[in-house]
């Protein structure tokens, strides 16, 4: 594979902590770079993808699509000789998850009013 066709990319958590960098191919997906990201993971952070889904990228100020290449994603003005692009990691845990884990009681309740009529 051609040297111009790899380019390295560094995963900025919410912490400010990084993932990498990682040398990819400009024709990876942004879902096989998520794929990385979350086997990756860093032990020990208190917020951790359980899958895919829960990650989103951000690259010059967009949400990078799943179907996108690393090729893609570049800025053209980014691209100096030995630069690493650097995406920056949000995660969204799922909302049926979020709402069990936090047992969420929906049962119906029985309202009693004891009122006083003079």
């Amino acid at each position: 594979m051609p040297e111009e066709d790899l380019v390295d990319v560094k995963f900025r958590l919410n912490d400010g902590s990084d993932i990498g960098p990682f040398r990819y191919s400009s024709t990876s997906t942004v879902d096989m770079l998520k794929q990385r990201i979350v086997s990756d993971w860093p032990k020990g952070k208190t917020i951790v993808p359980k899958a895919v889904n829960e990650v989103k990228l951000i690259s010059s100020g967009k949400i990078l699509e799943n179907d996108k290449t690393v090729g893609q994603c570049k800025v053209p003005f980014g691209d100096a000789a030995g630069g690493v692009i650097i995406m920056h990691v949000v995660v969204q845990p799922s909302l049926a998850k979020t709402k069990t884990e936090k047992n969420v009681d929906d049962s119906p309740r029985k309202i009693v009013c004891s009122c006083t009529i003079l």
